[in-house]
């Protein structure tokens, strides 16, 4: 097998300005460009210098694919997190430009281990100790191709991708492969954090990537779906209770301590009050800067409380929040209590209730998105009302949905002296390491 070249959905805006650095063909006109150029979306077309097509999409591609590249402007990233920003971005290959919704979306295509090599960057920083950045690179290579396999077998099936279930009592939606449908990844972390060549910032990456070219993660002889998230508060959850109901082997959940077998049943909702409100010794409970700058970007060194965190709001603040985020009329909120938590105490449903209507939600992200005017830090948490002042108290652990290898985790195991088998084995039980070109 050769390596593979992917697509990254980038940016998604009306008009794109950018900078080609170098010489670019744009393969509608067999024209070159360099500098600065700016596409527009005006009627239903795609106009550029002087082409105004409908549904073609534009092709730059550079004359030289290690020498050029393009820049483009106002890239936003943490898209409703709470850090959300915008930054100029740079990326090697080509730059794609098509139609969805009356918008333009700019697309890089690029060889996979290049776009690696920025991943890497991107969700930790360049620091970070070898053995954790030959495991994130070996995780971030799987869970692509694992996603580039599972499109091109929903698009064979010809099979819709359902990712809401929706009654009058409930609504449980997750979020995944719902509006990827022109190309294989999205840049923001919804899938992985990829922004282009800005951040690789020395060799240790490049060394990392190469050292594990071509490497992925099986079960079974299929590539397994590796995901990863920032901080797992003390026992990741398995897949199916935060993505579709599909079980898969190698992402149950576990302990991330030395001990990994669970010591309690964190569905029971006393032991999952007991487990968040007394933080266990475990790898991702740490709060050594010199670790934690390894993995966490500057703008990530912003959120100190990502193992256990607390966030309190009046009553009169939920009700106004829920209401708009979920767009019913619950009037005041009166009570949310956790009818289901996955084994690392994530609630997977939460029944809202208020004095004129209650209702059900689900999964994970859904209800931190209704929690939060951005996104709550995780769905590992329990509620406690204060009756003098009316006020809801939230008190969580963790940082993401918490399946696969937990980064924080994995950066204490690295500073530990264990090897990146060791780190993956930990964290993906019974998967074996595969060089697939």
């Amino acid at each position: 097998m050769q390596e593979p070249t992917i697509r990254v959905g980038i940016i998604y805006e009306e008009e794109i300005s950018f900078q080609l650095n170098g010489i670019y063909t744009l393969q509608q006109n067999g024209k070159t460009y360099t500098d600065k150029q700016t596409i527009k979306y005006i009627n239903g077309t795609i106009e550029f210098d002087g082409l105004r097509l409908k549904t073609e999409e534009f092709i730059f591609k550079p004359e030289n694919y290690e020498n050029c590249s393009f820049e483009l402007f106002d890239v936003t990233i943490g898209i409703k997190f709470h850090w959300e920003r915008k930054e100029n971005q740079v990326f090697k290959g080509s730059l794609h430009v098509l139609i969805e919704n009356e918008k333009l979306t700019a697309i890089n295509v690029l060889k996979l281990e290049d776009y690696l090599a920025s991943v890497i960057s991107s969700e930790m920083k360049a620091s970070s100790s070898m053995e954790l950045l030959k495991a994130h690179a070996i995780i971030s290579r799987s869970w692509l191709m694992a996603q580039v396999l599972k499109s091109e077998a929903l698009q064979s099936s010809k099979q819709i991708y359902q990712s809401v279930t929706e009654s009058s009592e409930e609504l449980i939606k997750w979020y995944d492969r719902e509006d990827h449908n022109n190309f294989d990844v999205c840049a923001d972390d919804h899938c992985q954090r990829y922004q282009g060549i800005t951040r690789q910032s020395n060799d240790a990456v490049l060394r990392a990537i190469e050292a594990t070219k071509g490497m992925v993660l099986t079960s079974d002889g299929i590539i397994c779906d590796a995901r990863f998230s920032k901080c797992c508060g003390g026992v990741s959850e398995t897949f199916e209770n935060v993505w579709e109901p599909q079980s898969h082997k190698y992402l149950q959940a576990i302990t991330d301590g030395k001990e990994s077998s669970l010591k309690l049943d964190l569905k029971i909702e006393s032991n999952a009050k007991s487990w968040i409100l007394n933080p266990p010794d475990v790898f991702c409970n740490t709060s050594d800067k010199a670790i934690l700058s390894q993995v966490l970007n500057d703008y990530d060194m912003e959120t100190p409380d990502f193992f256990r965190w607390e966030v309190k709001y009046t009553q009169d603040e939920l009700s106004e929040l829920i209401n708009r985020e979920t767009g019913r009329d619950f009037g005041k909120i009166t009570d949310l209590i956790p009818i289901e938590r996955g084994l690392s105490g994530r609630i997977i449903r939460l029944k809202i209730i208020g004095e004129k209507a209650s209702f059900i939600i689900g999964k994970e992200l859904e209800i931190r998105k209704i929690l939060s005017e951005s996104h709550l830090y995780s769905s590992n948490f329990i509620v406690e009302k204060e009756n003098n002042s009316n006020s809801f108290v939230l008190k969580g652990a963790g940082w993401g949905h918490g399946v696969g290898l937990c980064q924080i985790g994995a950066a204490v195991m690295g500073a530990n002296g264990y090897s990146h088998q060791e780190i993956l084995q930990h964290y993906f039980k019974g998967a074996e390491l595969e060089k697939r070109y």
